[in-house]
C-alpha cells in the first residue's frame, strides 16, 4: 500500500526537498433520487488523487494530481518545487514525525459495502410512497434521495509517518410539501448512519410530515427582546456558522475574538463544547488529522471556560503550545487548514419541556435562514430570518414565522441559561457539528 508513495517521497528528496509528504485520497458515492414513483436522478461516482507537499528553503510547496501513473511523479515534484520557490511565507513549516500506533484505523462497515443498488432504489421508492400514504390529500414529495459514500486516505512522509484510514456511510433524505389553501408548508427529514438497516422509512416519513404540519397557520409576533429556546437544529446551525472562531490560526490572524482568551470564561457555566474524534458519534471521526497527528477528545469550552483553541503544528508552534490534532484537508487538493472533528455542545439534564417552563414567555426557534449573508464570522454579529413556535406560560402555543433574530454569537454563549438533553448532529462533512436545545436569555426578535 505504501510502497509507491514512498517512491514519490524519495524522488522529492532526490530533487532537493528537505522533507516531503504524500497525501492520497479516494472517494466513492452512489445516489438515487425518485419522483412520483420513477427514478429522477441516478449517480455513481469515484474520484481519487494525491498531493505532494515538501519543504524547500523554508517554504512548503504543494502539487496534486488525479493520475495514478508513477511515470508522472517527476512532473508532480517539479510543480511542487515551482510552487515552493514563489512563496514568501514567514511562518515556520512542519511535517509530523510521529510513528506511534493508532488505536483504530477504520470506520468501514463491510456489510454496508454489500448493499446493492437495487436495495437503495427500493428504499427510496418506499420512502416516497410512505410519505404520500401517511400524508394524504394535499401532500407531495418534493425530493427523495438515498445514497452511500465511502472514503479512504493514505499518508506517507520522509520522517517515517505511515497512516491509513477508511470509512463509509449511508443516508436517506426526504422533503415533503403540504398544501393548505394557497400556502405550501415544507418539511424535511434525513438520517446518516453506517448501518443501512437503520434507515427507517416510516420514521423518516412521519418526521418530515410532522415538520411540515407544525407550521400550518403560522403568524408573526410583535417585536421584543425575549427568552429564546434554540431548538437543537437551530443551535447546531448557529454553532456550525461560527465554528471557525475556535481556530487558533484564525485568532492569530485577527479573525476571531477568542484570541488571548484561553483560560478565561467565554460562555455561561452551563456550556461545555467538545471536539470528539471518536468513531460513530457524528460520523466525522478520524484517528489522525490532516498532518498525521493522532486526534484527541477535548473540552474546548468546559463549564464556560475556554480551555483551548484548535491548533495545527504551525499555529501551535507560533503560540508555544502543542498541536491539538485539528489540521484538516477537505480533499487531496487542499492545503492544510484547521477544523474540528465531531464538534458539539454537551447535552444537559433538562428536557425540552423544562426549557419551555424556564423560558416562561418567549419563542422557540426551529430554523435559521440566510447564515451566508446574515452572520459575520469575525465579529459574531448575526441577524437571521427564522421560524419556530411561540412559548406562553411555559408551553408551546402555536407556530411563528416571518420573524428575525438578532444578536452576537459570543454574547449568546454567555447568555445560555440551560441546556437540553436532546443532542443532535447535522450533515457530516470535513467536520460534523451537533447541539442540544438551549435556553438563551434576552435575544432580540423582530416581527410585526
Amino acid at each position: 500500500m505504501f510502497e509507491k508513495f514512498e517512491k514519490l517521497v524519495n524522488l522529492a528528496l532526490a530533487e532537493g526537498f528537505e522533507k516531503a509528504e504524500v497525501y492520497a485520497r479516494a472517494v466513492g458515492s452512489f445516489s438515487v433520487g425518485v419522483y412520483e414513483g420513477y427514478i429522477e436522478n441516478y449517480s455513481v461516482a469515484k474520484r481519487a488523487g494525491l498531493s505532494l507537499r515538501g519543504l524547500l528553503n523554508g517554504q512548503m510547496g504543494y502539487a496534486s494530481t488525479e493520475s495514478d501513473d508513477e511515470s508522472e511523479y517527476a512532473e508532480l515534484v517539479a510543480r511542487a518545487k515551482e510552487n515552493a520557490e514563489v512563496l514568501e511565507s514567514q511562518d515556520e513549516q512542519f511535517l509530523y514525525d510521529g510513528t506511534e500506533k493508532l488505536d483504530w484505523i477504520s470506520s468501514l462497515n463491510p456489510e454496508l459495502e454489500k448493499v446493492t443498488p437495487e436495495q437503495k432504489i427500493a428504499l427510496a421508492m418506499d420512502l416516497e410512497k410512505k410519505c404520500l400514504e401517511l400524508g394524504g390529500e394535499g401532500t407531495r414529495v418534493a425530493s427523495c434521495e438515498v445514497g452511500t459514500d465511502s472514503s479512504s486516505c493514505v499518508m506517507v512522509n520522509s520522517l517515517g509517518l505511515h497512516r491509513t484510514f477508511e470509512s463509509n456511510t449511508a443516508y436517506a433524505a426526504v422533503e415533503v410539501v403540504i398544501a393548505q389553501g394557497d400556502k405550501q408548508y415544507p418539511g424535511f427529514a434525513f438520517r446518516f448512519t453506517r448501518d443501512f438497516n437503520e434507515l427507517n422509512v416510516e420514521e423518516l416519513a412521519k418526521e418530515a410530515l410532522a415538520e411540515a404540519r407544525k407550521y400550518i397557520g403560522a403568524q408573526s409576533i410583535p417585536s421584543a427582546a425575549m427568552p429564546v429556546v434554540m431548538d437543537k437544529a437551530a443551535m447546531r446551525t448557529m454553532l456550525a456558522t461560527f465554528a471557525g472562531v475556535f481556530s487558533a490560526e484564525a485568532a492569530q490572524k485577527g479573525l476571531s475574538l477568542l484570541g488571548g482568551k484561553e483560560g478565561g470564561n467565554v460562555a455561561a457555566s452551563a456550556v461545555t463544547i467538545w471536539d470528539d474524534p471518536s468513531d460513530g458519534l457524528g460520523l466525522a471521526g478520524m484517528p489522525f488529522d490532516g498532518e498525521g497527528v493522532p486526534t484527541q477528545k477535548k473540552a474546548v469550552v468546559e463549564n464556560g471556560k475556554l480551555n483551548t483553541l484548535l491548533y495545527t503544528l504551525k499555529s501551535a508552534k507560533k503560540a508555544g503550545k502543542n498541536t491539538t490534532g485539528n489540521a484538516a484537508r477537505a480533499s487531496y487538493m487542499s492545503t492544510v487548514g484547521t477544523a474540528p472533528t465531531n464538534f458539539y455542545i454537551a447535552p444537559g439534564k433538562n428536557t425540552v419541556e423544562q426549557l419551555y417552563q424556564m423560558a416562561g414567555n418567549g419563542v422557540r426557534i426551529d430554523e435559521l435562514m440566510g447564515t451566508h449573508a446574515g452572520a459575520n464570522p469575525i465579529s459574531g454579529d448575526f441577524s437571521l430570518s427564522c421560524k419556530g413556535m411561540k412559548i406562553e406560560n411555559g408551553k408551546l402555543t402555536g407556530p411563528v414565522e416571518q420573524i428575525t433574530v438578532s444578536g452576537n454569537f459570543y454574547k449568546l454563549l454567555e447568555g445560555i441559561r440551560a441546556v437540553g438533553d436532546d443532542l443532535w448532529f447535522g450533515f457530516p462533512g470535513v467536520c460534523s457539528v451537533g447541539s442540544p436545545s438551549v435556553l438563551v436569555e434576552g435575544l432580540s426578535i423582530a416581527g410585526k
